[in-house]
């Protein structure tokens, strides 16, 4: 058996897509690129989200008439056959597992934070290998058991977010002291753009629907609804919380802070209810993170897997229809990176957002490939503005990219060549045995 089971409606599909994107990028990310950006950390999340809403466009018209599991892998497979679809299904997993990673370090980091426990590599190392062990198992129960988890934690952390802003906002409303937005620009404009380059890993997460889209009921329709409901909610939660952080505290605190959120409402009340309901929301978030990372990695190899591009054998699937091998390689592996990398948080982020920033190219690309070369599919769902919106996609990521850590560019490209190295091994090796591929 070699096909997923429709468990999931709209809500869970956006729910998913919620707990993709919401984590350490606001509760972690958001105080090292207010370091980069300052109070202008409001324009980085303005930036990154345009950018970012552009490929949501774009994948909510491929996911409109392509209900494949795989995600961006099938699109551009599609679009571009399958060497260009097997490199950008290969930088997708790798992105879900190396970003997993990072966020696991990130539940690490608060975890020792909210318990009080003295703060040293191992610590944060160990906790962070835990962490997806742990929520691997629970992928590994089912679906359904996967996607409840997940409610629940997307529930907690976005109540949290709410309760931040409205506590925060009122405080600055009613004392109107806005001198911590002064200079708004003090690293430039190259300040604001660098920060967009990092918190761009915060917006990262609602492709994932799409690569769970064969587990969605009535995919044409539901899945391009999940995208826009779930990038819609976590935009306007992320503006709101940009503001009133950089409005509460110099952003040097914030840069400084392991805890940013915590140390910016600390500014506005002493409730130590409130002040520990941030912290343990911020665990919930990344938790909720590697949950959604495992499911979306580990279908995305399990596509190319399904059509022999990695070795098919990865391909099967356990009778709760869970694609049981791969998820244990990604708990596994994500596992393995935060031990390997030593909990270098900002230097995973950085590599993961080159993954992602190619992936995203490649989206825009497909749109504009698929329009001429399917043209008569039916697409539930159009990108406004054509060819605009899709070229404008094209263009910010490529910009983006520009803006990132230049060791994480040589790693990625490592990894690249890996993949490809791989492939045509894969490829020969199959051709000998009389394999399709």
């Amino acid at each position: 058996m070699t096909e997923l089971k429709r468990n999931l409606g709209v809500w869970g599909a956006a729910s998913i897509s919620i707990g993709a994107i919401i984590g350490a990028g606001i509760f972690v990310l958001i105080g090292v690129s207010s370091g980069l950006a300052g109070p202008a950390v409001v324009i980085s999340f303005l930036t990154a989200g345009i950018a970012a809403f552009l490929t949501a466009l774009s994948s909510a018209e491929l996911s409109s008439f392509i209900t494949e599991a795989g995600g961006s892998y099938i699109y551009t497979h599609k679009a571009f056959g399958k060497f260009w679809g097997f490199l950008v299904g290969w930088m997708q997993s790798f992105d879900y597992i190396v970003g997993a990673s990072a966020v696991s370090i990130g539940f690490a980091a608060y975890f020792v934070y909210f318990a009080d426990i003295q703060s040293s590599q191992a610590v944060i190392i160990v906790v962070g290998v835990i962490l997806p062990l742990t929520l691997m198992i629970i992928n590994l129960r089912g679906i359904r058991e996967a996607s409840g988890t997940n409610n629940m934690l997307v529930g907690i952390k976005v109540t949290a977010l709410i309760m931040f802003i409205i506590v925060g906002g009122s405080f600055l409303i009613s004392h109107r002291d806005f001198s911590n937005y002064h200079p708004f620009f003090p690293n430039g404009i190259s300040g604001a753009l660098s920060g967009a380059s990092i918190i761009f890993f915060a917006f990262v997460g609602f492709n994932t629907i799409t690569v769970l889209a064969e587990e969605v009921k009535n995919p044409e329709k539901n899945v391009p609804k999940a995208i826009m409901l779930a990038f819609s909610i976590c935009t306007l939660l992320y503006i709101g919380v940009s503001v009133v952080a950089v409005g509460l505290v110099n952003w040097r605190i914030l840069e400084t802070s392991d805890a940013p959120l915590e140390a910016a409402l600390k500014a506005a009340t002493d409730n130590v209810f409130l002040l520990k309901f941030i912290s343990i929301s911020a665990l919930f978030a990344t938790a909720s993170v590697v949950m959604s990372s495992i499911l979306g990695g580990s279908r995305a190899l399990f596509a190319m897997a399904r059509q022999r591009v990695i070795p098919a054998a990865l391909a099967g699937i356990s009778r709760n229809g869970i694609p049981i091998r791969t998820v244990l390689l990604s708990g596994i592996i994500i596992a393995l990176i935060v031990v390997v990398s030593q909990g270098n948080l900002d230097w995973l982020a950085s590599i993961f957002n080159f993954g992602t920033l190619m992936t995203y190219f490649f989206i825009n690309l497909s749109v504009l490939r698929l329009r001429k070369k399917m043209p008569d599919a039916n697409r539930t769902f159009k990108v406004p503005l054509y060819p605009f919106t899709p070229v404008l996609g094209l263009l910010t990521c490529f910009v983006l990219a520009f803006y990132l850590n230049l060791n994480a560019v040589i790693f990625a490209g490592a990894w690249i060549t890996i993949g490809v190295a791989a492939y045509a091994y894969n490829i020969r090796r199959s051709r000998k045995d009389n394999k399709p591929v």
